[in-house]
């Protein structure tokens, strides 16, 4: 039987890909007690990366804020891995940091970041209410568009 949190996933139409390995020297998630901390991840669907480029310059608004959405559903593919397969682990997302490879004069970075955000509402409920940072980079990763970390609260 499917839990809580894998049910909504379902209703939403989102299915959580195969959570890719580190690219570099790192582990994807570390827990420590209670909490479970994910790696920033980025614009990655099925194995390929999507919104590479600068948002306000080759990236909408649009396409940047369905970027972070995207990353946020790798990073719930994180979480899962995180809690042994079983994500009604999740009690509360805790903080999530959102990057946003940017031009000099875009300032629209908590939209851009929204998209991760309202996943995580959408996904866990109140529990997906979180702190936040969202912070324009010169640049990310193989040039994506965004990169989102989080850390969760697990049972």
């Amino acid at each position: 039987m499917a839990g809580k949190i894998e049910t909504r996933l379902k209703e939403l139409g989102i299915e959580l890909p195969t959570p890719p390995a580190p690219v570099a020297s790192y582990v994807p998630y570390v827990v420590s007690g209670n909490l479970v901390t994910i790696s920033g991840q980025v614009t990655i669907d099925n194995g390929q990366l999507k919104y590479v480029g600068k948002v306000g310059a080759d990236i909408s608004l649009d396409d940047g804020i369905a970027a972070a959405r995207l990353c946020a559903i790798n990073v719930l593919a994180q979480a899962k891995a995180a809690c042994g397969g079983d994500l009604d682990r999740i009690q509360r997302c805790v903080r999530v940091g959102v990057f946003v490879n940017a031009t000099p004069d875009f300032t629209q970075h908590p939209e851009v970041a929204n998209g991760a955000s309202d996943l995580f509402v959408s996904v866990l409920g109140p529990a997906g209410k979180h702190a936040r940072a969202a912070v324009g980079a010169g640049s990310l990763p193989r040039g994506v568009a965004c990169e989102v970390e989080a850390i969760f609260e697990i049972a």
